[in-house]
């Protein structure tokens, strides 16, 4: 894959104004999320929501902080900037965002005041979702990149080396990787189930994959999920990033040996149960959807 770097502009980083979090609006509690440390100077904050944890990334410099995915509305961004602001006691100034779905996007609009960078796909699939839901135009622009980048973006913030990196489908069509290589540590929002089914609704199995091949061939030792707990230590996170490629290599070697017997889609998704991770949160939901999208990944049927 043809790659290529850039230095993001600074934007005149010292004219920004550091805007402080707003309380959230009455019934929603700042409380409801919180900020843990994995690794010096990285910070994860995480949400529950009907039980499924909801991670965003912190990365802390000398020149301010970094977050990764600003979550699913206006006021559990506020609460998390609230939260870096009287731990970390840094301002942000960089929104990266991965996944254009709602739980991980609906709070980039706590974000006026910081530059945002996404995948060129992520913008597109964000404008499109957007569209068909109607939204102002001022949201629209609120949670809309400043920056879009192709297959990487590279710069340089507060003496640390941040890479945002696309590696292909997965998730989605657009999901980022960002990197701290010397801190060795990768955030990946939504390539990363934790401890569940992976979601397959708008994903590309045998991509997605690919895809985690080349995040092991960063040599991290650490790897934020979207989704899921961190064990109590962070470096444990390889062993869950390795369960759920090894969910999708499954999903993958079953189908295509029913696609190789000669089985419809239907047939598959009769024959491919997958029951050695009934146990995990969302199998019921997402078995069929993933049977059906790799199915289709395989026989070409996904555009």
């Amino acid at each position: 894959m043809m790659t290529k770097s850039a230095m993001i502009p600074l934007i005149c980083l010292s004219s920004i104004l550091f805007v402080s979090a707003q309380a959230p609006p009455a019934g929603q509690s700042a409380s409801s999320g919180s900020l843990r440390q994995v690794a010096p100077g990285h910070y994860v904050y995480s949400t529950t929501n009907a039980g499924r944890v909801f991670s965003s990334g912190v990365i802390v410099t000398s020149e301010g902080a970094l977050v990764v995915d600003a979550l699913d509305s206006e006021a559990v961004a506020r609460a998390e900037r609230e939260s870096i602001s009287s731990i970390i006691k840094q301002p942000v100034r960089y929104l990266v965002s991965s996944s254009f779905h709602d739980p991980f996007s609906k709070g980039n609009t706590a974000y006026a005041d910081v530059f945002k960078i996404g995948h060129e796909n992520y913008r597109a699939g964000l404008l499109d979702q957007m569209v068909r839901g109607g939204l102002s135009a001022e949201e629209q622009r609120a949670r809309l990149p400043n920056e879009t980048f192709r297959d990487r973006v590279t710069f340089y913030f507060g003496g640390k080396e941040i890479q945002v990196l696309y590696f292909g489908r997965a998730h989605t069509l657009g999901d980022s990787i960002v990197f701290v290589p010397q801190d060795r540590i990768a955030y990946l929002s939504e390539v990363f189930f934790s401890e569940e089914f992976p979601n397959m609704a708008q994903g590309y199995g045998v991509s997605w994959l690919r895809v985690l091949d080349a995040v092991e061939a960063l040599g991290a030792d650490i790897f934020v999920p979207g989704h899921g707990p961190i064990p109590e230590d962070p470096r444990g996170t390889r062993a869950e990033l390795n369960r759920m490629r090894q969910i999708l290599i499954d999903a993958r070697d079953a189908i295509q040996n029913e696609i190789a017997r000669g089985a419809t889609e239907d047939q598959a998704v009769a024959a491919v149960k997958l029951q050695q991770y009934e146990k995990l949160p969302t199998y019921a939901a997402q078995r069929e959807v993933t049977v059906r999208r790799i199915y289709k990944e395989l026989t070409g049927g996904l555009p």
